[in-house]
């Protein structure tokens, strides 16, 4: 059984502190003091970089993307105030 869950819960509860205790130099803070706009530009350009990773079919590069993919979608997650569950529920939903 993949542990995948374990780490996306750990990283979306810092992101939520992030936002709830702003740190200095953070990305994450950046990221949300930039607002949705910068958030969403940011997944798009991992989004690309994933796809890139693809054609070149470079298994490393590929997870190194994918990473960057879920960080910046945690991130959205938490400023639109959506838990994890949620998308857990719908996934569910469509299995």
């Amino acid at each position: 059984m993949s542990e995948i869950g374990t780490i996306l819960d750990e990283l979306y509860t810092v992101i939520e502190d992030r936002r709830q205790n702003p740190k200095e130099g953070s990305y994450t803070n950046y990221l949300l003091t930039k607002g949705v706009d910068k958030i969403c530009k940011k997944i798009g350009e991992e989004a690309a970089e994933v796809i890139i990773a693809a054609k070149n079919n470079d298994a490393g590069e590929i997870i190194y993307e994918v990473a960057d993919l879920l960080y910046h979608l945690n991130v959205l997650l938490v400023t639109n105030d959506i838990p994890l569950d949620s998308i857990y529920a719908e996934l569910k939903k469509r299995r």
